[in-house]
């Protein structure tokens, strides 16, 4: 990858790791598919003002409409509404951002299997790296974290299998020619009209208790920050650097996370968070390929 599209998917970590504090926050008022109908409201009406404001062309054909509908079910609907439903259950957020992390493990085999990317056992063995170095930055809070929680860890599960299927559908936007924003306005559109209709049946909007000043500034940063300027970043990155390369993003997530809490709140770095860092780090690496690959060049007679 370029060195921008590093950095793109450090600032998609800051992005994307804010949301699971912005859901921690919401689900304490509102359900979880109110919560996720809010989300991609609130981004759609965002990113359709960015291709209004940069005058992008808008296919409206059938292909086009397929790719979002898909994206909308695979990339918000199915993952969203499980993850909120797997923190509202009372999962921790750091054991669902550690689980949220074995999507490059997804991401490599639905990519060989698809026929979108080949698997290699360097690129496996990056995935399991980086996990391991997730799950080493949490310690012994994995085991207490996840009892009691089978079912919502599950969910978690199928969430990240979902995204990964959604980095290989997704590559479809730049086949079609659509721009980036034009990409991210159409999924999150797709997943608003595919959730109206279930919404109120299955959680009745007049139940809904007023949102307090906490729960609308939450809903606005998971709309505005995690989901509108996320796939924003999000499309470009999976035209430019592919599915698994895209998805090494959920291994940042924590790290991101960990580096926050200590240099804006003063938490202490411990040696576990340098190690599962130190692991990360060499789990991206072996991903990216060229720095083993120069390795064993120079190491040849």
């Amino acid at each position: 990858m370029a060195l921008r599209d590093w950095v793109g998917l450090v600032t998609l970590s800051l992005l994307w790791g804010g949301s699971f504090f912005f859901v921690g926050v919401a689900v304490r008022e509102w359900p979880p598919l109110s919560i996720v109908l809010a989300r991609v409201l609130v981004a759609a009406l965002a990113l359709w003002a960015v291709v209004a404001a940069l005058r992008l062309p808008v296919r409206r054909d059938g292909a086009a409409l397929r790719a979002a509908l898909g994206m909308g079910a695979l990339n918000n609907l199915i993952p969203f509404g499980l993850i909120v439903w797997a923190q509202g259950g009372g999962l921790p957020s750091g054991i669902a951002s550690i689980l949220n992390a074995t999507t490059p493990l997804w991401a490599v085999l639905v990519a060989h299997g698809l026929g979108a990317e080949r698997l290699t056992a360097m690129r496996v063995a990056g995935a399991a790296l980086g996990f391991a170095g997730v799950a080493a930055m949490i310690g012994a809070d994995i085991g207490a974290g996840l009892a009691g929680h089978g079912s919502a860890a599950g969910a978690v599960l199928l969430a990240t299998l979902s995204y990964a299927f959604a980095g290989v559908f997704g590559r479809r936007f730049a086949a079609l020619g659509v721009p980036p924003p034009v990409a991210a306005a159409g999924q999150t559109t797709a997943s608003s009209l595919l959730l109206l209709p279930l919404v109120p049946l299955l959680e009745p909007l007049g139940a809904l208790p007023a949102p307090s000043p906490a729960v609308v500034a939450a809903l606005g940063g998971l709309g505005l920050l995690s989901t509108a300027l996320a796939y924003l970043l999000y499309f470009r990155l999976l035209a430019s650097a592919g599915p698994v390369n895209l998805l090494l993003v959920t291994l940042l997530i924590p790290a991101s996370a960990v580096l926050l809490g200590a240099l804006a709140l003063g938490e202490a770095l411990a040696p576990r968070h340098a190690l599962g860092m130190a692991a990360i780090a060499g789990g991206l690496a072996l991903i990216d390929g060229r720095l083993p690959r120069r390795a064993l060049l120079s190491a040849r007679p």
